[in-house]
């Protein structure tokens, strides 16, 4: 357990078993639950898909989808006091905008350890994070 206690820790979440991990490690760095805020990341509706073009899904029912799933596995692991975030857009930009927002004094996340043509081609969420991050990273293996 941390001595140096934290007062709000963002957790990344993309549905990987990876991100779910990371929730035990970062509950280590706050005195409450409730200090753990996890952020999920959904893409913008491309223009040609079926949801999109007959308007059958629109953005605050895939939030409101993505929530009520987290939701539910959170509590099967456990968790039940913390607070569940969604945004749509670049995951990098929206996991380093919402950590400014909520003042988070950690962001800890998984990193999916690519390598090679497949890490330059779809690039490191995780990299760009640390990167840009307005506070400490800790980047898991």
């Amino acid at each position: 357990m941390s001595w140096l206690k934290k007062k709000s820790v963002l957790i990344p979440i993309d549905f990987s078993e990876w991100s779910y991990e990371a929730i035990a490690p970062a509950k280590e760095y706050v005195a409450d639950e409730s200090a753990l805020k996890l952020i999920h990341v959904l893409t913008p509706l491309h223009p040609a898909d079926p949801a999109a073009m007959w308007n059958t899904l629109d953005n605050e029912q895939r939030k409101q989808k993505v929530k009520s799933f987290l939701g539910s596995k959170l509590d099967e692991m456990g968790y039940r006091e913390i607070q569940i975030d969604v945004a749509i857009g670049d995951p990098s930009t929206q996991i380093v905008d919402y950590a400014k927002e909520i003042e988070a004094d950690l962001i800890v996340m998984p990193s999916h350890g690519r390598k090679g043509v497949s890490r330059f081609l779809l690039g490191s969420v995780a990299e760009r994070v640390v990167r840009l991050s307005p506070c400490p990273v800790l980047v898991l293996k």
